[in-house]
């Protein structure tokens, strides 16, 4: 179905339910598509939609075939100045959920997580996403159990030696800016976390989370 407009609806959606339209729904529909029958998705699932004609409520039609292409896996990352492209981009790549980590240099400790969780619906409605990733509540590094995590080790620039896919991982940990502190990386190597290679150059923390979640293979 393509070109159709596609909207996140919520968790709960079953044929033949009728609810409430939105004010940025409608907008969205009638005033920026120009049309009333659209997708509508969420917890998985993809239905036919349509506003009715006075824009007040929103007839979930037939469920649709379209089987939804998100993955398992769940990053963990330190949360970063532009942590809204960090998300953006790891939605699209099929993110289940974000775990925002607190770890020793952390800069950006104050995020409008309102305001990101808007991003990430966006990003799964134009991505062909049936579904919406969690946004799980900031924990501290020193509050994780490391021992079944991949992570993305930047000392391979300097010459460590790692693997460079892992196979049925569902976690992967992306570092602050500035990476992971030396303490960090002696608890990441204690526990028997396994870090994964992501090429020879120093990544911006956004981009090194899309290619550390293209280099787990489930």
């Amino acid at each position: 179905m393509k070109n159709i407009p596609r909207v996140y609806l919520g968790e709960v959606l079953e044929s033949g339910m009728q609810i409430p339209a939105s004010r940025d729904i409608v907008h969205y529909l009638k005033h920026v598509m120009r049309r009333d029958e659209f997708l509508g998705f969420g917890a998985g699932k993809e239905f036919k939609a349509n506003l009715t004609y006075d824009g007040n409520f929103i007839i979930i039609g037939n469920e649709t075939e379209h089987k939804d292409p998100a993955n398992g896996i769940t990053l963990m990352f330190a949360p970063i100045k532009r942590t809204d492209d960090l998300l953006n981009m790891a939605t699209q790549m099929g993110v289940r959920a974000f775990q925002p980590v607190i770890t020793e240099r952390t800069v950006a400790q104050h995020i409008n997580w309102d305001r990101m969780k808007k991003i990430i619906i966006e990003a799964a409605e134009q991505s062909n996403r049936n579904s919406i990733p969690q946004i799980l509540p900031e924990v501290k590094f020193n509050e994780l159990d490391l021992s079944k995590i991949v992570f993305a080790d930047e000392r391979v620039v300097y010459g460590a030696k790692v693997t460079e896919t892992i196979k049925n991982a569902n976690t992967i940990f992306i570092g602050p800016e500035g990476g992971f502190s030396d303490s960090e990386f002696k608890a990441l190597d204690a526990s028997g976390a396994k870090g994964i290679g992501l090429g020879k150059t120093i990544l911006r923390a956004e981009l090194a989370a899309a290619i550390a979640v293209g280099r787990i293979v489930l």
